[in-house]
């Protein structure tokens, strides 16, 4: 038997060239998005003010399962793509663990995450309808970053909306942003009226995604020829990130592999619902039955104790409601250093299937993730992001479970980025100042009350 390599790369011409639509292949789908003032499903045309046309169809769309992926896509991955598998030889070492550990690398380009998979589709088609830039926000940078790689390329301009706490901890991210052309702006700003808004509410917030994304929505409304993008939640968006998924499948084949197990880190699904679309194809199909884990910070648990409901996906209410596990749109989750991870809702995709019982979900403690990352760093020599390590604290949990119970079993995890950015959240760490915040019930309570009234 040929020894399984540390890391193995599928060629140029294995990468795949069509991404997957899950939805295709759900018993049921997940509800549709509805206006919040009528409260009737929108057509893919409703979303046309907001978003690119063939983005807008592909989000409605429910029974095409592959869309083939536009050449121009498919030259810009080739600068990074196809991205590795990796055997966790050294974790497992340590570990003592009889179990297989495996993690998909997509930390192997400027951005240091998978945020570039969708990035560079949804800029690709707001160049073919011929606009002049795009809005978005950004948590903690990576996807902000990753798409303004995309715009440069595609010669597009582009409008960053950045979480203020997260601003003022990763400035450098920032300055790649600014690098690449970027104009950003902490959020929430006095550049919108939502932005006004909510600073008007709470002056000192450090604002969260949700506030983002109702200024970028209301810039990209307000400016001629521009349009908004998003870089997770939206059915879209797992499509693009689809990629992950299907290359992984891809290269376990050719090792003779599947996973028993596959995780991922849970902020609003991109990474999450890119990784286990192939996984959780097989076994809504009855191929085969693996256990998905879907991994959320403690401090912003939407999928272990959110809500089951339609919601706004923005805290200024000028966004579409969607029905999806929520903390309620006027939740803040605590300033911690997850920040891809600081959203009140969740894919309303995985919320589906995480409410239909075909997924797990399990929340974890901030200084439990960086002990991890640490433990990981040490012998796989890659500095995870705090969003990625998520992922890896639930797959060592695993792989030492294995360990109690002797079992040989497979372990599929994401690692979606690197942490070069993150050098502060680390630097707490090691000097004791980080901080665990777990949201009382009465915290949450206050979010909830934030849910729209549902006729």
């Amino acid at each position: 038997m040929t020894k399984i390599p540390h890391r193995l790369y599928l060629t140029e011409d294995q990468m795949p060239r069509r991404w997957y639509n899950l939805r295709a292949d759900m018993k049921e789908q997940p509800d549709p998005l509805i206006h919040p003032g009528t409260h009737e499903p929108l057509p893919a045309e409703a979303l046309y003010p907001i978003f690119c046309e063939k983005l807008a169809r592909q989000e409605t769309d429910c029974t095409t399962r592959y869309f083939d992926i536009p050449e121009p896509v498919l030259d810009m991955y080739k600068l990074y793509r196809p991205s590795p598998l990796c055997r966790a030889y050294n974790l497992e070492k340590a570990l003592g663990t009889p179990a297989k550990i495996y993690y998909k690398f997509e930390g192997n380009n400027t951005s240091g995450s998978h945020k570039l998979n969708s990035a560079i589709a949804q800029a690709y088609y707001a160049k073919e309808q011929g606009l002049k830039g795009l809005t978005t926000e950004t948590g903690a940078g990576q996807w902000g970053t990753a798409l303004s790689e995309a715009c440069a390329y595609f010669g597009l301009d582009l409008k960053v909306f950045m979480v203020k706490v997260s601003y003022e901890q990763k400035p450098y991210r920032k300055a790649v942003m600014q690098t690449f052309g970027a104009d950003v702006t902490p959020s929430p700003s006095d550049t919108t009226e939502a932005g006004r808004a909510i600073l008007a509410h709470d002056p000192t917030t450090g604002g969260s995604l949700g506030c983002a994304i109702s200024e970028a929505v209301e810039m990209a409304v307000t400016h001629e020829g521009y349009r908004y993008v998003l870089g997770s939640v939206l059915n879209q968006v797992l499509l693009h990130q689809s990629i992950i998924g299907l290359e992984s499948r891809q290269a376990m084949e050719l090792l003779d592999e599947y996973p028993d197990i596959v995780i991922g880190c849970a902020g609003g699904g991109s990474n999450l619902g890119g990784l286990i679309a192939p996984f959780m194809q097989d076994k809504l199909l009855g191929r085969t039955d693996p256990r998905i884990i879907a991994v959320e910070p403690a401090s912003c648990p939407s999928l272990t104790r959110g809500r089951y409901a339609y919601d706004f996906c923005d805290t200024g209410h000028v966004t579409p409601l969607a029905r999806m596990y929520t903390l309620g749109n006027g939740f803040m989750p605590a300033p911690n250093h997850a920040g891809g991870l600081r959203y009140h809702g969740m894919s309303p995709i995985l919320s589906k299937l995480y409410h239909d019982g075909y997924m797990e979900a399990v929340a974890v403690k901030q200084t439990d993730v960086f002990e991890a990352a640490v433990q990981f760093a040490k012998v796989e020599t890659i500095l995870p992001a705090p969003e990625s390590a998520h992922a890896i604290r639930c797959a060592i949990d695993e792989a030492l479970r294995c360990k109690q119970t002797g079992e040989t079993k497979t372990i599929l995890f994401g690692l979606t980025g690197t942490g070069y950015f993150d050098m502060a959240a680390y630097e707490a760490y090691h000097n004791g100042r980080m901080r665990n915040h777990v949201p009382t019930d009465a915290e949450l309570a206050e979010g909830f009350a934030s849910l729209p009234a549902m006729a």
